[in-house]
């Protein structure tokens, strides 16, 4: 479900998680690393807990198992190029094997 950008270019998104472990540890990593590239604020939410989108260990927290959704909410000037890369790398399955 995408979220049209705001006057404040906001951007809301779901991604279902869909590898096989979740959001642990690396793929907290590489959500980490691509969120940190762009010039937006990221924050992903899951049962009303909202952490930073560039925090490991805040992401881990959220316990995202395979077939729950996290909400990512993107803000900047570069909001939309990142939620595009972020939902690419949580379709990929962060790029583990099936």
């Amino acid at each position: 479900m995408n979220a049209p950008a705001s006057a404040t270019n906001e951007v809301v998104r779901e991604f279902p998680i869909i590898n096989q472990r979740g959001l642990h540890a690396r793929a907290s990593a590489k959500f980490v690393q691509v969120a940190s590239g762009f010039d937006a604020t990221i924050h992903v939410e899951k049962d009303g807990v909202k952490v930073g989108g560039t925090s490991i260990m805040g992401l881990m927290m959220l316990a995202a198992s395979p077939g729950y959704s996290i909400r990512v909410i993107a803000s900047g000037p570069e909001a939309v190029p990142a939620m595009d890369a972020l939902e690419q790398l949580v379709a990929s399955r962060f790029g583990e094997e099936i």
